[in-house]
């Protein structure tokens, strides 16, 4: 965008694990009124409608690879495939953004299974596809209401992981640009900060937790964010400097122990009970069973989080497992139940449901809480934060009750703040982002950055193995000149001017995202945005 003022409107997708959404405002609306912002409160599910901000992660894709749906609607579509043995020839993805975490492997041919295992698509066209949709009806719901906006006068933001590596960053940004964003148009935001943010607008009233009087937008206010996501927790520390703006104290680190995890553990155990084989074929033969499973398990996940009840009863697809149970293992579901290490845990009623004791229940959620406590406290022995006395959860997953009361028995000394509105902080503190890109003045770095160079050749120095010949000049190559160092604070905008760097022009590698005015035959006299995320609009 040639005027950063002559945008009309910013639009942010929070593309999410386990849900996704988007929001928006008017740049007229946000000068007047910063949180009045709008996203869309109903996504259609077949015949009904659902009141949510957001609608699942999946995708359902016909035969020649082609959009059918997402969301809700790509949901109810493969379940009716499912029912009339149709889905065969369709792919249907769910939860797909994980495959970018802690992933060193990510190149544009990656490819990624769908639920049944059985095909193969590239994710790029997965994400490229989902990102098109979340755009196009955000653009169709404003065309509905008669606002015609262009893709061109929108400042778009894209929310990300702040512990995920550039490189997954990278992928994101390619198929957000792919999706049809227009690449001067795009942001990418990182989670905690955008829920950091938005937290900055919110009253006393509306950070549950806080004592009274207490206000975030205070200078010199230092807090921890914990942001909870389905996939991943990302825990970063901020301070309140001046000028509204805020100031990264400690890197962002984090795992892959979000909500989806407890998942994960639920079938781990009825692998146990029944063995990998049994859930395997319940998954490839008979999919709606499985889907059926999932969608109860998600239920009763989150009705034990205020239940005061001493069992959790479960609906299963008892015909489906039980027929599968003897014709694979010769032994019938009930045996295998009352014989598995869980018996007195877990148990079958008549009607072919399982009760479940709700103290076992809740060992599905532990690992998960146990890393993110693990986490904060990791942070929390560094000396130069002894000033943080509070902690602001934000994310889906820091409005499960198990969560809130464990960290805050964790951690009595600290205030536990989770504000109104949890789930939706990302979201709607991305749409304040992309009006004022500057809120954060500096940020700490995950890694050190450095460019590959080489230096005159010293024999007691260097290690031979390095030794080239440039140009008739001895010289030792792969040396990693540092620009700025692993947990080095490095303020928004730095630039490192006339950075003098000796390089072969055949041999040259960058690991930064680097202009270079003028290039000589030995040297690059070169302007390097030492950023990595400080500059949102790097391809990092």
């Amino acid at each position: 965008m040639e005027d950063s003022e002559k945008y009309l409107m910013v639009a942010a997708l929070d593309f999410g694990t386990t849900y996704s959404g988007y929001a928006f405002s008017m740049r007229s609306d946000f000068l007047k009124q910063p949180l009045d912002i709008q996203a869309n409160p109903v996504w259609k599910a077949g015949s009904q409608k659902f009141m949510s901000l957001k609608t699942p992660t999946c995708l359902l894709l016909d035969s020649k690879q082609e959009f059918v749906a997402f969301g809700f609607d790509a949901e109810d579509q493969w379940t009716d495939l499912l029912y009339e043995e149709e889905h065969e020839e369709y792919y249907f993805f769910e939860r797909f953004k994980m495959n970018l975490h802690n992933n060193k492997n990510i190149t544009s041919g990656m490819l990624l299974e769908d639920v049944t295992e059985k095909k193969q698509l590239p994710a790029f066209d997965v994400f490229k596809l989902s990102i098109q949709y979340l755009v196009n009806h955000l653009l169709d719901v404003l065309k509905n209401q008669g606002n015609v906006v262009r893709h061109n006068e929108v400042r778009w933001v894209l929310t990300v992981p702040a512990i995920w590596t550039d490189r997954a960053k990278k992928f994101m940004r390619s198929c957000a640009e792919a999706a049809g964003i227009p690449k001067d148009n795009l942001f990418l935001a990182l989670e905690p900060e955008t829920a950091s943010i938005f937290c900055q607008y919110l009253s006393t009233e509306k950070l549950k937790g806080s004592e009274p009087g207490f206000t975030m937008t205070s200078e010199g206010t230092e807090y921890m964010v914990v942001d909870l996501g389905g996939g991943t927790a990302d825990i970063t520390v901020h301070k309140k400097v001046a000028n509204g703006r805020l100031k990264e104290k400690h890197r962002a680190i984090g795992n892959d122990c979000g909500g989806t995890s407890i998942d994960k553990r639920f079938f781990e155990v009825f692998e146990e009970i029944f063995g990998n084989t049994i859930i395997n074929l319940l998954k490839k033969e008979c999919p709606i069973a499985y889907l059926d499973l999932v969608r109860e398990f998600e239920s009763q996940k989150r009705a034990v989080e205020t239940s005061n009840k001493t069992k959790v009863t479960m609906a299963i697809p008892f015909v489906a497992l039980d027929e599968m149970c003897q014709k694979s293992l010769q032994k019938n579901l009930k045996s295998l139940l009352e014989n598995s290490p869980y018996s007195k845990e877990i148990m079958l009623t008549k009607g072919g449901k399982i009760r479940i004791s709700v103290d076992f229940f809740k060992t599905f959620f532990m690992p998960s809480i146990e890393g993110v406590i693990s986490l904060m406290r990791e942070i929390f022995r560094n000396k130069s934060l002894k000033n943080v006395a509070h902690v602001l959860i934000v994310g889906g997953f820091s409005e499960c009750k198990l969560m809130q009361d464990a960290v805050r028995n964790a951690f009595p000394d600290q205030r536990i703040i989770n504000p109104n509105e949890a789930g939706l902080s990302v979201l709607k503190g991305a749409v304040l982002f992309g009006h004022k890109p500057d809120y954060i003045q500096s940020r700490v770095m995950r890694c050190s950055y450095g460019v590959k160079t080489n230096l005159p050749w010293n024999e007691k120095k260097y290690d031979r193995k390095h030794y080239v010949l440039m140009d008739g000049e001895e010289r030792c190559d792969n040396i990693f000149s540092l620009i700025v160092e692993k947990n080095e604070s490095v303020e928004a905008g730095m630039i490192v001017k006339n950075l003098s760097l000796h390089l072969s022009k055949t041999r040259s590698v960058w690991t930064l995202w680097c202009m270079y005015p003028k290039r000589q035959q030995h040297q690059v006299m070169s302007m390097i945005r030492v950023t990595c995320f400080v500059n949102q609009q790097s391809p990092l």
